[in-house]
């Protein structure tokens, strides 16, 4: 393997490069039988890795490509620094509605990428090669594969292990669209590696990655058309909350077409075309780049996971609910293994992996309680059941809805578009699911998430005190809602009943 070559050559991502893949790395002489062989230095693996040594374990860490994996390198930091430059054009460019002139707002896309650069290169120490070392970690650089049940081989070493964990995670998927691979693309792989923005973009998916970037690139300037086999934003989302950020997009000038048939794509001199038919003919959107973001694929290739026993499906490495394979030596984690492709359910999961193979514990990834957001404005959080499932059940669970344009910090904000919605037992009050739709969601629905793991129900939300005000005051006013609910007529008469007793 030649190296990473998914970064600019700029001072910051020199400088990220030196410590995720040294140039001069020597990979160490194996030192016997690993207790441990982690497969991946993405979230899963690093968090793998860094407990079981940290426990005394003698532990491996092999590493194809960067330390740190998607979330570090081409996922949540890159995308979230461009998201708070194109938050804060945004805020400027809405300013005079509070009272602060601004003039005319010019959003400096170079600056912006150069931002995201300089933070990642920033945060990397912690996920560096050096680190690990420190930690007592024995760091392989190179592609690993399956020699034997019990072995792996990288860089001509082979490696025997007591337990390995396969934590390789996932890359963008493909389409199979006729002319898309000719006519080539970006994907959140390669998007960061812009410094100039492009006049149009079109996108291509509306899940979270294609509507986070899409919405970004828009408010940093560009034209941006998204296109989507899926009939609605957001699709794994409460309907109305795509309904949400549908609106938001309309009235922030970016261009939809939903629940299309995609029919090619063409190359125009240095311009893309994407043809596609909503039923009523051949359309198509232009633009001088094309990002794909239409999900995940496990990246399993190459493993040679036949000569360990190991089961894969399109979905990727077989786990049962402890999380090991069909070699019981082997676990996995995260991405590869899990339909939760989000960097805090790898970890998660890592730290159940470290229990169930070194110390034969019985924990259970189904147990988990694991929450999501996409970072739009608004964003949108959720965790538990949908508003579909809540539906499917019928009398037994009850759903209630509170909108912020009726929440004080909310109105005081400007940001009223959205709601606060849950889904609760009848007759229990057990909190089962949760949407919020609101500015930092993602920062609310985990108050939600915990009154779940710790089975408390919607009474718990209510007689917690929030400060005044705050966007999470949503949760009471649900909870007030819940309360007001077992306020049935026979109550009533019996309050009145005790009333009139008084006098």
């Amino acid at each position: 393997m030649s190296g990473p070559v998914l970064l600019p050559d700029d001072p910051d991502d020199r400088a990220l490069r030196a410590l995720v893949h040294p140039p001069d790395w020597v990979n160490p002489m194996p030192r016997g039988r690993y207790h441990l062989v982690v497969i991946g230095a993405g979230t899963a693996g690093l968090v793998t890795a860094a407990a079981a040594a940290g426990l005394g374990a003698r532990v491996a860490l092999v590493e194809r490509a960067l330390m740190g994996g998607d979330c570090l390198n081409v996922g949540c930091v890159p995308s979230k620094g461009l998201l708070r430059a194109a938050h804060a054009t945004a805020d400027a460019r809405a300013a005079a509605a509070f009272g602060a002139r601004t003039g005319d707002v010019a959003p400096d896309f170079g600056a912006a990428m150069r931002r995201l650069r300089g933070l990642r290169a920033a945060l990397a120490p912690t996920d560096s090669a050096e680190r690990f070392c420190g930690l007592g970690v024995d760091v392989f650089f190179g592609s690993a594969r399956f020699v034997a049940a019990d072995a792996v081989e990288v860089d001509g070493r082979r490696l025997d292990f007591r337990r390995a964990v396969i934590a390789t995670g996932a890359r963008a998927a493909g389409l199979p669209v006729p002319g898309l691979a000719d006519a080539g693309f970006l994907t959140n792989e390669s998007v960061f590696t812009l410094t100039t923005p492009p006049a149009r973009l079109v996108v291509i998916g509306a899940g979270p990655i294609g509507c986070e970037l899409a919405q970004a690139f828009a408010r940093l300037g560009v034209a941006v058309t998204m296109v989507s086999l899926d009939p609605r934003l957001v699709p794994r989302d409460d309907a109305d909350a795509s309904g949400v950020l549908a609106a938001r997009f309309e009235h922030e000038g970016i261009r939809t077409a939903l629940g299309v048939r995609l029919v090619r794509v063409e190359r125009r001199g240095d311009a893309h075309a994407v043809l596609f038919d909503r039923g009523r003919g051949v359309e198509e959107a232009v633009g001088d780049q094309l990002l794909l973001a239409v999900g995940r694929a496990p990246n399993v290739e190459d493993l040679d996971l036949e000569q360990a026993g190991i089961r894969r499906e399109p979905a990727g490495v077989v786990v049962d609910d402890r999380l090991r394979t069909t070699n019981p030596r082997v676990y996995a984690a995260g991405d590869v293994c899990s339909a939760y492709k989000f960097t805090h359910a790898a970890d998660a999961m890592a730290r159940i992996v470290v229990q169930n193979a070194l110390f034969l514990g019985r924990r259970k990834a189904s147990a988990l309680v694991i929450p999501w957001c996409t970072y739009t404005d608004p964003e949108i959080a959720h965790v538990g059941i949908t508003a579909d499932d809540a539906a499917a059940c019928g009398a037994e669970v009850v759903t209630l809805t509170q909108p912020f344009a009726e929440v004080d910090r909310a109105r005081l904000d400007g940001a009223t578009d959205g709601f606060a919605r849950v889904h609760v037992a009848a007759r229990s009050g057990k909190i089962l699911g949760a949407t919020l739709v609101a500015r930092h969601a993602g920062e609310t629905i985990g108050e939600v998430a915990l009154a779940m793991t710790h089975g408390l129900g919607i009474g718990a939300l209510g007689a917690t005190v929030h400060p005044y005000p705050t966007q999470a005051e949503a949760l009471r006013k649900l909870a007030d809602a819940w309360r007001r609910r077992a306020l049935t007529p026979l109550a009533r008469r019996v309050f009145g009943a005790w009333f009139r007793l008084w006098g």
